[in-house]
Parts: C-alpha cells; structure tokens; sequence
C-alpha cells in the first residue's frame, strides 16, 4: 500500500512537537461550511439554498473530531461571498477543538491569511486570488511557506469559477494547475461545483483530468454521494477527498475510512 503524509497537517504538528501521523491512500475531510453564525451545507453553492446542520459549527467540529477526524476543512461562506464573516466562530473552533483545521473563504490579501493562521488555523485556502492576483498568491507562498497555504480551483466541469463560485473566469483548470504548480503550491483543492452539495456522485472522467494536470497533493470535493465515490477517487490518485451533506445525512460512516487500507 503507498503510503502518503498531508504535507500542510504533518509540518503543522512538527511545528507543535506533536507525533506525526502517516495516512492511508486516502485522507477523508469532514467540511464545516458556516453561514450565518450556523453550520450548513449548500445547494450548488447557492446561499439561498442552505440545510443547517449545526446551530454552532463549534458542535459540528467537535462531533466530527470525535467521529475521529484527523484534519477539518472550514469555510466562512459569508466571507467568501462578500456579505460578512464569521471569525468568531472560527476562533470557538480554534480554542476548544483538537483536530488541526484549514479555512478558505474570502482570502485575498496577506493580512487576511496572516488573522486566519494567528487565529489557529493550519493552513489557510484561497481561490480567487490564484486567478485574479496571483502575485498575492505569491507573495503569502513567500511569507507563510507553501505548506500554509493550499490553492481552491473551484470549477464547473473543468471551467475555474471565482467569487464565491458565481463568475466564470474562462479558464481551464488544466492549463491553470501546472501555472500554481511552477509557482511552488504543493496542494490543490478541486471542487465541481455542478455537483456540490447534490449527492450525485463524482465525474470520474473529469477528476482523472484534474489528476493528470496537477502532480502535487490533490484534494477532490463536489457531489461525494458514497463510499463507492470514495473508492472511486482513491483508484484515480486522489489524496484526499473533502465530503460534507454525505457525512451530514449519514451517506458515509467517517469511522470507515479513519486508519483504514481504503
């Protein structure tokens, strides 16, 4: 079995003096999406259609770090859409949980990433700054390590969306990826935000072309409906697989994939 290490989480509790752990082929993250002080889950991205799930999401990091979680992917939707943000809830989860974290949402400046990661945060994520201001991007590789900071290319099929995933950009992630690799990112975070939030499974034709074009630590999200998705993404070469309404509604037992030989 090959054995992989997440770069950003390793080198994370190195810098805390904490035992590193090796990882199956495949790391699965719970998603923690705040909206609205509330932990919810989306419909395409669409902040009209939310299912709330957690009055607080301090609840739901909580109950997924117990579920045995080893690494929390949270994003503060409102920032990202330009309606607010919900860094107390970020801070709640930073205090009290155990489990280290990355946070995306609304990140495009240097100071935005440097709260974040005084904050508590792991590792910060962004995406319309890898498209639009890439010379930012840059400069946070330079400032905070490449291990600090994870790229987001959310797209419809393999077309890069931006702006809280509402503007095209007219660019394709295969061309893009090899861009953010040269400039030194070493994880990518791919979303097909026509299946988020739908349980409708993944487009392995699609992931095994994202696969192909970024030779990093590759991260897939977006429509995981089963563990048979997961099977899937593993098969393709996918490091880890971030899942939300699957884990929410029962879809998928965390425990399954927690240590195992997926």
């Amino acid at each position: 079995m090959r054995e992989t290490r997440h770069p950003s989480l390793c080198q994370g509790w190195e810098r805390e003096g904490k035992i590193l752990l090796e990882f199956p082929l495949m790391l699965v993250i719970p998603a923690v999406d705040i909206q609205g002080g509330r932990a919810v889950r989306l419909y395409k991205g669409d902040p009209t259609q939310e299912t709330v799930y957690f009055e607080d999401p301090l609840g739901a990091a909580l109950y997924w770090q117990d579920q045995g979680a080893a690494y929390l992917h949270l994003v503060d939707l409102d920032a990202a859409t330009g309606r607010g943000e919900n860094r107390a809830a970020l801070r709640r989860i930073a205090a009290h949980a155990q489990v280290p974290f990355e946070v995306g949402g609304g990140v495009r400046s240097l100071e935005d990433a440097q709260a974040l990661l005084e904050l508590g945060a792991d590792r910060v994520v962004v995406g319309t700054i890898a498209v639009k201001a890439p010379e930012v991007l840059a400069e946070m590789l330079r400032t905070f390590g490449p291990e600090r900071v994870a790229v987001s290319l959310d797209a419809r099929g393999l077309e890069v969306v931006v702006s809280g995933w509402v503007e095209g950009t007219g660019r394709d992630l295969r061309e893009l990826a090899p861009e953010l690799h040269a400039m030194g990112v070493q994880t990518l975070i791919y979303t097909d935000v026509r299946r988020d939030g739908t349980l409708a499974g993944v487009d392995d034709a699609i992931l095994r072309q994202v696969r192909a074009a970024w030779p990093g630590f590759l991260i897939a999200g977006g429509g995981i409906a089963s563990d048979e998705d997961l099977e899937v993404l593993s098969a393709l070469g996918v490091d880890g697989a971030i899942t939300g309404k699957a884990l929410y509604e029962g879809k998928i037992e965390l425990s399954r994939w927690v240590g195992s030989d997926a």
